[in-house]
């Protein structure tokens, strides 16, 4: 989209917009080179890779880089035996020359859902030129793409920001390694940008649900089916019991959801079975929402000594996102930079979450679907549509710009 003509911008944000623009094939280059590095199921070669190519990037123009170690997940959610060496998370700072310019915190994931081994590696181009497919080319691929390239062209039009960029590589399984990485400069920062893939139409989500995970551990008593049934004591039955009052606890409606996924349980059919388990997701609209769900859950929990045995465990980690005066603002900030650039910018809420949550929750405004537009996420049809690389990064780069002018206000 050209940019020399688009109303309500200044001369050193159409200075900024152009030198976006001369990045228009890097940043097709820069996107197919990250597609094709495969940083699905915590592939730690790839994702070093990525990691040390963004950083160093940030390094040339003025940054500094810490790798902080994770933090183990809880050992009880599921996959957590398969999932690897913990990686480390990325902070790239940059001071403002002035010294008092609003500090802007930009969190980006380096992991993807898409199998590293699988047929899906690479980014391929539609026969119009205007979309291509590709592994993560949306979530997030595309969006750590056009937060490097916007960064650099705001130093290459003279624009001066200060800001802190956190790379995590494990948004898709819950961020619990980099969580406390996100409370800490959650909690440093006056805006918060997250270049997760825009919603359908280019959509920014002002409202987030929250989300928790959990497991139920049921316990019995072994005892063969034909000689000795009566002693027997099944763990299954116990789990499907729980099932069934998970299941009535949704009410989407009001912003309460509960679904268990991966199941488990005995090892023979000729024996009662005497363990059992089960994987569950939550989402909530709000923390009494979140509450409720915890208090139902818990209550599914049996004493130690008695038999079947129900075990509860779980882990609110995504809090909530509500609409706050702050993020209202902030979005308000993101919209209007759109419309100069003759962009429209929706604001919807969605069911989903991300480290935008996380963000938030430590009160700090954020917005977080400023990356590329698509669609197809986590499918082997996930998909790009192309212009949004330039137009995206235009319009990160131009939000970022007004932040350190000091026009957020809250």
């Amino acid at each position: 989209m050209p940019t020399n003509g688009a109303a309500g911008l200044s001369e050193r944000e159409h200075a900024l917009c152009r030198a976006v623009e001369r990045r228009r094939d890097d940043l097709l280059a820069d996107l197919r080179l990250h597609v094709g590095l495969p940083t699905g199921g915590n592939n730690a070669p790839a994702l070093d890779e990525t990691r040390e190519r963004l950083t160093d990037r940030l390094r040339a123009i003025g940054a500094t880089v810490e790798l902080i170690p994770g933090d183990p997940r809880p050992d009880w959610l599921y996959g957590q035996s398969a999932s690897g060496p913990i990686p480390p998370t990325a902070v790239c700072r940059k001071r403002s020359k002035r010294g008092d310019a609003p500090r802007v915190l930009f969190v980006g994931h380096l992991d993807t859902v898409h199998d590293p081994a699988g047929p899906f590696r690479e980014l391929t181009i539609s026969a119009d030129g205007k979309t291509a497919t590709g592994p993560g080319c949306v979530d997030m691929k595309g969006g750590l793409v056009i937060l490097v390239a916007a960064l650099e062209s705001l130093v290459e039009a003279g624009i001066d920001a200060e800001w802190t960029v956190v790379f995590n590589s494990d948004e898709e399984t819950g961020s619990y390694h980099s969580d406390a990485v996100l409370a800490a400069e959650g909690a440093k920062h006056d805006a918060g940008l997250v270049v997760e893939p825009a919603l359908p139409g280019g959509a920014l989500a002002i409202e987030r649900m929250g989300s928790g995970q959990f497991c139920l551990r049921t316990y019995g008593r072994s005892a063969h089916v034909g000689r000795d049934f009566t002693s027997g004591v099944s763990a299954v039955t116990a789990l499907a019991g729980c099932l069934v009052a998970v299941a009535e606890m949704s009410d989407p409606e009001v912003g309460v959801i509960a679904s268990v996924g991966p199941l488990e349980g005995g090892t023979v059919t000729n024996a009662v079975p005497d363990r059992a388990r089960a994987w569950g997701n939550v989402r909530y609209a709000t923390p009494e929402a979140a509450a409720l769900l915890a208090s139902r859950l818990d209550a599914l929990a049996t004493p130690a000594d008695v038999l079947p045995r129900v075990e509860v465990l779980r882990s609110f980690n995504r809090p909530a996102k509500p609409l706050t005066p702050g993020t209202s603002a902030l979005a308000e900030l993101a919209r209007a930079a759109a419309e100069g650039l003759g962009q429209s910018l929706p604001f919807t809420k969605t069911g989903g979450v991300c480290d935008g949550n996380q963000l938030q929750a430590c009160g700090l405004p954020t917005i977080d679907t400023l990356g590329v537009r698509g669609g197809g996420l986590h499918t082997p049809e996930e998909w790009i549509e192309l212009a949004s690389l330039v137009e995206r990064c235009q319009l990160l780069g131009v939000v970022v710009s007004r932040l350190s002018e000091g026009r957020l206000k809250v």
